[in-house]
């Protein structure tokens, strides 16, 4: 077994103690014979490591603790408006935030890596090897400015060139399955890119509109009690009580529907986008051996340099058959990968809210059994 120990560098404030979950496996594209885990991951001060483990030997997404930090920042400030039980309960709920982002980077990475080790060719590939056989502490740096505009000027040109190819040029798909994936893909990565805002705002909103305003009304209510004699008070602390353990069963829902839901939808927003760009690379394929064509043509009329162009030619037919073939494989595993998944998460998170919607049934229950003063 090979050990590898990464380290994924980020700017935040520590929100506890080191974090240590047990194993974990997620899987988001169905059975392989490889098999990645990540055995044990430490939080640190601002840095996440964490060892993986394989029996052989696009990059998954930094941990953002941006929230979480200026959350932090604003409890450091000392507000003033902020008791001092709303002060240790938000500091509680922000370690609990904290830990489930370190969590789920720790599965994002853990996903990505399994993809890489179920890939025919990626999976052989020496740079791979020489990842999951490394020992020691591996920091990779952010891109600086010059190569975040540089990639994004380079997506500009891809689109405007496929534009030029298939509009001016008048280059038609010889192949109707690409024809139709093309298409599919188009409407596909809009769809879901939509479907992933909207699933990000409802669970923002879940988590701050919602969990986070139980709140101020479990204190309220707490400090009411204090003011009460008797039954009163006893009421008041019971409904205290009971939006305080809300908030958290409230929390946990909004958690598990960003990774459930959120997360699944942006991990397929983003293979949506590589397949777009996959079928990009086959039209400028497609476009270099037409050129190669019309210039052969050429040069057998003129009767000048028909050898040149004759191997050029050849050259390019050979790329765009071989990524064509390869093309259609990985497009086929996608929708495969994709049908599998979506079902997996969708059957979890319904299992996950009645779960959530049970238990919250229950807690109504017995604090009205509480306030009625039955036994």
């Amino acid at each position: 077994m090979s050990q590898l120990r990464s380290t994924m560098e980020e700017h935040h404030q520590e929100a506890g103690n080191e974090s240590k979950p047990s194993s974990m496996s997620v899987d988001l594209q169905g059975d392989s014979p490889l098999q990645v885990e990540i055995s044990d991951a430490v939080s640190e001060r601002d840095k996440v490591k964490f060892t993986v483990q394989t029996k052989i030997p696009p990059a998954p997404p930094r941990p953002d603790f941006e929230a979480s930090r200026e959350k932090l920042q604003k409890l450091g400030e000392g507000n003033s408006s902020i008791t001092r039980e709303e002060f240790a309960k938000m500091k509680q709920e922000l370690e609990a935030e904290y830990l489930a982002i370190f969590k789920k980077t720790v599965a994002m990475h853990e996903v990505f890596l399994q993809r890489l080790a179920a890939h025919p060719t990626l999976r052989l590939d020496h740079n791979f090897s020489v990842f999951l056989e490394y020992n020691q502490d591996l920091s990779v740096r952010e891109k600086n400015r010059k190569e975040v505009l540089g990639g994004f000027l380079r997506s500009i040109v891809r689109s405007a060139d496929g534009v030029l190819i298939t509009g001016i040029s008048g280059l038609k798909e010889v192949d109707d399955f690409f024809e139709h994936e093309r298409t599919f893909l188009v409407q596909y990565h809009t769809r879901i890119r939509d479907t992933c805002q909207r699933a990000d705002r409802v669970m923002h909103s879940h988590k701050s509109g919602l969990a986070d305003n139980y709140l101020p009304i479990s204190t309220a209510l707490s400090s009411l009690g204090t003011q009460e004699v008797n039954q009163l008070k006893r009421n008041f602390l019971k409904l205290a009580e009971l939006f305080e353990r809300l908030r958290k069963l409230e929390g946990r829902v909004a958690s598990d529907e960003d990774l459930k839901l959120s997360d699944m939808l942006r991990y397929y927003m983003r293979d949506s986008q590589a397949a777009k760009d996959l079928l990009y690379r086959r039209l400028r394929a497609l476009a270099d051996y037409e050129n190669a064509n019309k210039a052969l043509d050429k040069a057998r009329t003129r009767n000048r340099e028909v050898q040149p162009a004759e191997s050029h030619q050849q050259l390019c037919c050979q790329r765009f058959e071989r990524l064509s073939d390869s093309a259609k494989q990985e497009l086929m595993d996608f929708k495969s990968r994709r049908v599998s998944s979506f079902r997996k998460n969708l059957i979890e998170l319904a299992e996950l809210e009645l779960k959530h919607a049970k238990a919250s049934t229950l807690l109504l229950q017995n604090t009205l059994v509480a306030l009625k003063g039955e036994p």
